[in-house]
């Protein structure tokens, strides 16, 4: 039926306890989302990140990072607002961007990452 919402897709979230397993280690290029329950753009971003994780799964990670729950990682990446966003290669940071970035631009940059990894 067409007004009933698709499940929302499950995902990662990204803690202190598997960074290291889920990003570091990494065979995939990894895009972070660095964000906050309260925050609006977040919301705004949180749905796009999640499209992105789906769209993306099995070729690259698109995870979340909770900055209430995991201010240690904020603080080892210097997030000094919100939504900010990582790209990661190699278990290596690469890219940032801070604010909104529409979905096409994010997939191109996943893409550029994605093609660069085989």
């Amino acid at each position: 039926m067409f007004w009933k919402k698709k499940p929302k897709y499950p995902t990662t979230q990204i803690t202190k306890e598997n960074f290291e397993e889920l990003v570091v280690k990494s065979d995939v290029p990894v895009l972070l989302d660095f964000y906050a329950d309260w925050c609006g753009p977040c919301k705004v971003l949180g749905p796009i990140i999640d499209e992105l994780a789906e769209e993306n799964e099995g070729t690259a990670l698109v995870a979340k990072v909770n900055t209430q729950h995991n201010p240690e990682l904020g603080q080892h990446f210097k997030v000094k607002s919100i939504p900010t966003l990582i790209f990661f290669k190699d278990g290596e940071m690469v890219e940032r961007f801070s604010g909104l970035i529409p979905k096409p631009n994010l997939q191109e940059i996943l893409d550029e990452y994605k093609v660069a990894n085989t």
